[in-house]
């Protein structure tokens, strides 16, 4: 097997992929990325960052001589031996993941195969449903390029554990690499990868590939648990006189046995990966183990109830001092990053609107952000510009913790609820 392992290719340039691609580039590869949207190609290739992510446009800057974008397949083929194909994979309606994107990504890649001698190595980067790897793709680009697994190509599976608002660290200092193959020679090239990638030292897990996608939801599903529990738990000592949620949650997490990351009693979880990730690993053990998977069923459904629980305080603060209109801070499923998909806040905010007496005014430190919330309720919403607008009801609620929302607590006659106690 003969790979060149100094120029990768790149599928995919959304919020993920490019930012693969420019940090592959920083480290000192030659990369060539791939994608549809003429816009991307362009900023790439104009050493532009096509996302708002921390760190991303100096990143770019750095890596510039080394990184460049094309809408052509042909070019890709040309070019690398390796694909890291970082395409959406949305949920469908049971839970499990769709591979139609990656599918339809990889092939004009392996028509190109078909009439080519060199081997290449499809490095699947997507969230998949576990067994979907062996089952569809690998049929797909074998019946597609009439070539044999392990003969002419071989697949990959690669994940690293990143956060949006997070990426480029997430994947120069990750905590784990997880590589899932079938061919020990391709992962000992992609480990050898991710060792020129890493500025640190994380554990490299190499397995079976089905072992790796079991892996990567089993990790998610895992957070959402403890997510869950500390918000179960918080709102029992909401009930509890004298009970001290933060200061319980403290002495557990200093047990080396449970840990303090995510043991946090909040919002409900949201985002791009833990729910749907909960889900998959749900409907995965339903329908291939023949498991009902409670413990992460039990985690979905008390996120689920966290916003109704909440709501249900606000509403009874509202009545009590009878307010007709509140403000919303924090608006991104997260801090540093504008993705409202899941996000708690927006969740409370449809919550709260079948209140129709109620006047709602949302405010998020990043624009975007706020731009994509209109996209969601229009005109329903009043949209602050800034904190100071933001704070003129009588009544705060603190959906995320953002170090400048602080400041709202010196504000006189006013309530603020921190659902994180800033």
């Amino acid at each position: 097997m003969k790979i060149n392992n100094k120029n990768i290719s790149v599928i995919g340039l959304g919020k993920l992929g490019s930012c693969f691609a420019a940090c592959f580039a920083y480290r000192g590869f030659n990369v060539l990325g791939l994608d549809i949207n003429q816009k991307i190609i362009n900023d790439i290739n104009n050493h532009k960052a096509p996302f708002l992510e921390p760190n991303f446009d100096e990143l770019i800057k750095k890596s510039k001589n080394k990184l460049k974008a094309t809408t052509n397949p042909k070019e890709i083929f040309d070019f690398s031996d390796i694909f890291f194909v970082i395409v959406p994979t949305p949920s469908k309606k049971d839970g499990s993941f769709s591979n139609e994107y990656i599918k339809r990504a990889i092939k004009p890649l392996v028509e190109e195969l078909k009439n080519n001698k060199k081997f290449k190595i499809f490095t699947i980067t997507s969230t998949v449903s576990p067994i979907s790897i062996q089952k569809e793709i690998i049929p797909f680009i074998e019946k597609n390029s009439s070539k044999k697994l392990n003969k002419d190509f071989t697949v990959i599976y690669n994940r690293t554990f990143i956060a949006i608002g997070d990426i480029i660290k997430g994947i120069l200092e990750p905590d784990l690499v997880l590589i899932g193959e079938n061919n020990k020679t391709a992962g000992d090239i992609i480990e050898n990868i991710w060792k020129k990638v890493c500025i640190n030292k994380p554990y490299i897990a190499r397995m079976s590939i089905v072992s790796a996608e079991i892996t990567k939801i089993a990790i998610n599903s895992y957070i959402t648990t403890k997510i869950s529990f500390a918000n179960m738990l918080g709102n029992i000592c909401e009930r509890i006189p004298g009970a001290e949620i933060d200061k319980i949650t403290s002495a557990m997490g200093a047990d080396k046995r449970i840990g303090k990351y995510y043991l946090k009693y909040g919002p409900a979880y949201g985002g791009t990966c833990f729910p749907r990730d909960n889900r998959a690993f749900s409907h995965f053990a339903k329908t291939k183990a023949k498991i009902d998977a409670l413990i992460p069923i039990s985690a979905h459904k008390i996120n689920e109830f966290q916003t109704k629980f909440q709501k249900e305080k606000i509403l009874k603060i509202i009545k009590e001092n009878k307010i007709n209109s509140l403000s919303i801070l924090g608006l991104a499923y997260k801090i540093k990053t504008y993705v409202i998909e899941e996000s708690a806040s927006i969740k409370l905010i449809d919550e709260l609107l079948k209140n129709k007496n109620l006047k709602i005014t949302a405010y998020d430190p990043i624009n975007l952000a706020i731009e994509e919330t209109r996209k969601v309720f229009g005109n329903k919403l009043n949209y602050a510009k800034n904190l100071n607008e933001a704070t003129q009801n009588k009544l705060i609620i603190l959906m995320l913790p953002y170090e400048e929302f602080k400041k709202v607590k010196k504000l006189k006659n006013k309530i603020v609820i921190d659902l994180w106690r800033m």
